[in-house]
């Protein structure tokens, strides 16, 4: 039996309204190195989830009032949870009840009696490629790419997490509202704008990436950004504004025509915005700003 390096220990929730079931798969999966979450019904999965989110998800399809379809299609409506793989585990082999499985978003399925083995396999197949996806997305952040798919219906199909982060922003009645037209709005439009606290969330169409997959661009920017660089960086009022103009590149002597100043007092507020930061070059001044600017 395969098992796992304890710094690599990745945690499963299952799900089952059966003990024995539970029971089973929490020694067999404790054995492999895994960390395991258990929950006897849907509801209580969801309480899990809402404090803890796991590397995989493995649910039974029968259970009582909400069933494994509907703890399936509520994950996929998160996009916290959304991209956490969940391979159902059902005694249905026959075609529509497994193509309803994926149709709700299930990435995978098993039959029961379970035969171990396979189960594991599977786990670690599907761990391990959801593990370079969220590298893959978690570059993207740092990268300031806060981006996320949806389907025509809104659906949120995966989402990097500062953008998961700015979309839990969003009031649930808007999140629910958003879709995209058929045929869709060109590349670059603005589907969605938001004021939150001192920030507009704003969320962009990036364009098509598959048959019923729209990616998306969200970024949060700040509706008082000399504000936002006085308190953030600890400046005064006048070399906030004297930073911004720099972040939207302009030279010593453009900010000084703007603020009806001279480029030498313009030099010197630069000084001291170097020696208030840390920083030594414009083009360092100017990625801090925009940084803490725009978040996506």
């Amino acid at each position: 039996m395969t098992t796992i390096s304890a710094s690599a220990r990745r945690s499963i929730l299952v799900i089952d309204d059966d003990p024995a079931v539970l029971g089973l798969m929490d020694e067999t999966l404790t054995g492999s190195g895994y960390v395991v979450l258990l929950a006897q019904s849907g509801p209580a999965a969801l309480d899990v989830v809402a404090h803890t989110l796991p590397d995989l998800v493995l649910v039974d399809a029968l259970m009582p009032g909400m069933t494994g379809w509907d703890v399936c299609r509520m994950f996929r409506q998160d996009p916290r949870i959304a991209a956490i793989p969940l391979i159902f585990m059902t005694g249905l082999t026959e075609t529509e009840h497994v193509l309803r499985a994926f149709e709700a978003g299930a990435s995978d399925y098993v039959t029961k009696p379970l035969a171990l083995e396979e189960v594991l396999a599977r786990i670690g197949v599907h761990i391990e490629a959801a593990s370079r996806i969220r590298a893959a997305h978690k570059a993207l952040d740092n990268a300031g790419r806060f981006l996320l798919a949806m389907n025509t219906a809104g659906e949120t199909l995966w989402a990097t997490p500062q953008a998961a982060r700015l979309l839990a922003v969003l009031p649930a009645d808007l999140r629910a509202a958003m879709h995209v037209a058929d045929p869709p709005p060109p590349p670059g439009t603005v589907m969605l704008r938001h004021l939150a606290g001192e920030n507009e969330i704003r969320l962009t169409l990036v364009g098509a990436t598959g048959p019923d997959e729209h990616l998306f661009h969200i970024a949060a920017q700040t509706l008082f950004p000399e504000r936002t660089l006085q308190t953030r960086l600890g400046l005064s009022s006048r070399e906030a504004e004297v930073l911004l103009w720099i972040s939207r590149g302009k030279t010593s002597r453009d900010i000084a025509d703007i603020l009806q100043v001279s480029p030498r007092t313009i030099d010197k507020h630069i000084e001291q915005i170097y020696n208030k930061t840390g920083l030594s070059t414009r083009a360092a001044a100017a990625a801090t700003a925009s940084r803490l600017l725009h978040q996506g």
